[in-house]
């Protein structure tokens, strides 16, 4: 199997992205085909439109599943050959679309005026293996190539080992290889100025669509050591990424339903912030702390992503719990301390709002005053885990996690297996109480009074 990709940023009062993916691919099974599957990008998170589809060069035709298949593969669609594919032969595939801009702008994509970004999952196509056949799931190359097509102002950054730069009229397209263990591509690209870095690894690079007029050096060293404590404990997220950036998307809206305001969310090489994220001042602590935040979401969200179930608890949990771990490393206990209280400080004020329900049953999608009761219990959660486990074997069993699960859902089943073999510990009483049970526990918050009293 070969594989190829085309994006195109085409600027405008409305922006659009064109997007090409070509692939040769073989009937290794053991009959031959009248049909295949593809999985298309969702029409109304990516506003796609324009689409088409060619095998062998000819216009194929492409039609809904029958209704037995639809709820087990949304969003694919059915091509239907023209004639039979025999076994052990090969058949060119060309897939073609745009996106424009989409009604919820947030993780996947944003695309603006000046800048665009897609995330690691849902923006390219995905071949299925066919149904009721004996043949494997179409398998990665061991190379992927795809180029990135941008104004010659544009700034680019994208996933994989940049292999070359083609200038045409006022364009350059920018040309990107994957590996065959190198995780989904993103990509980045904005008319935007650099502050920081230089390629420095103690600095972060902040772009940004106007030059800033503050101090950023605070910013730029706090994120980079972030980054590199996270590295540390958790794992080197990408070898081709040499610091983090922090990016202007004044497109962005918060990940979390019903949050307004500044947004902030990680793509793989940093973190996405809006206007409204700049306005808080990037050296201001209420930009550091949601932007370490949002760069956790790298190991927690990019390189593996939790189930629906664990959205909350794990998607968001985690990576706060990786705040703790950062000011722990650059304050010491006392900053460990101050951090977990305060969390129990918003635990105990949310509480007064709402109900509470148990950490294990909690949506993102559920109210958010509810919600909010269980964002600050999920990385106490961890905390308690910490505490049983020990920090390096906590640590380590979650850098295991993420580096034999990356690219895949995780769920409280996956965190579980993780820590009780990095530790050898049984730690299903523990996970039963945080997850099925309301409340704090007594010992939890009898051992932290304790520890701010002395």
């Amino acid at each position: 199997m070969k594989e190829s990709r085309e994006v195109r940023f085409v600027p405008g009062p409305l922006p659009e992205l064109e997007i090409q993916a070509h692939y040769v691919l073989q009937n290794s099974g053991k009959s031959e085909l009248q049909f295949f599957d593809v999985v298309f990008p969702d029409a109304k998170l990516y506003g796609r439109k324009n689409l088409r589809a060619e095998v062998d060069g000819r216009e194929a035709v492409l039609s809904s599943l029958p209704t037995e298949y639809q709820q087990e593969t949304p969003g694919a669609l059915r091509i239907v050959l023209d004639q039979p594919w025999p076994q052990k032969q090969t058949r060119g595939l060309v897939i073609a679309y745009s996106f424009s801009s989409p009604e919820d702008l947030g993780a996947q994509i944003t695309l603006g005026e000046s800048s665009f970004h897609l995330g690691s999952r849902g923006w390219f196509p995905l071949p299925q293996p066919p149904k009721h056949m004996l043949a494997p799931y179409p398998r990665r190359p061991e190379r992927t190539v795809y180029s990135v097509r941008v104004p010659e102002d544009f700034l680019v950054l994208a996933r994989g080992r940049q292999t070359g730069r083609k200038q045409e009229g006022g364009e350059v397209e920018y040309t990107f290889q994957l590996s065959k263990g190198d995780l989904a591509p993103f990509i980045v690209a904005g008319r935007y100025t650099e502050t920081g870095s230089h390629h420095k690894v103690n600095q972060a690079a902040l772009w940004t669509l106007q030059p800033l007029t503050e101090d950023s050096a605070r910013a730029t060293e706090r994120i980079a050591a972030a980054w590199a404590i996270l590295q540390s404990d958790f794992g080197t997220l990408d070898k081709n990424i040499q610091v983090p950036h922090v990016v202007e998307s004044p497109e962005l809206r918060a990940h979390v339903n019903g949050e307004t305001g500044a947004a902030f969310e990680s793509f793989p090489g940093g973190v996405l912030v809006n206007r409204d994220a700049l306005a808080l001042g990037i050296s201001s602590e209420a930009f550091l702390a949601k932007g370490t935040h949002a760069l956790a979401h790298n190991w927690f969200g990019d390189e593996m992503y939790p189930t629906r179930d664990a959205a909350l608890g794990m998607g968001e949990g985690l990576p706060d719990y990786a705040t703790i771990v950062i000011d722990e490393a650059l304050g010491g206990e006392a900053a460990r301390r101050r951090r977990i209280t305060k969390f129990l400080q918003e635990y105990d004020e949310a509480r007064k709002e709402a109900d509470e329900k148990p950490l294990g049953v909690t949506m993102l999608t559920d109210p958010p005053k509810q919600r909010r009761i269980n964002l600050a219990k999920a990385p106490l959660f961890f905390v308690t885990l910490e505490d049983a486990c020990g920090e390096a074997p906590m640590r380590t069993g979650l850098a295991h996690m993420v580096s034999l699960l990356r690219g895949s859902q995780v769920g409280y089943d996956d965190l579980r297996a993780a820590l009780e073999q990095s530790t050898g510990k049984n730690l299903a009483e523990t996970f039963r109480i945080w997850l099925n049970e309301k409340g704090i526990p007594a010992e939890f918050r009898d051992r932290y009074a304790e520890r701010m009293e002395k």
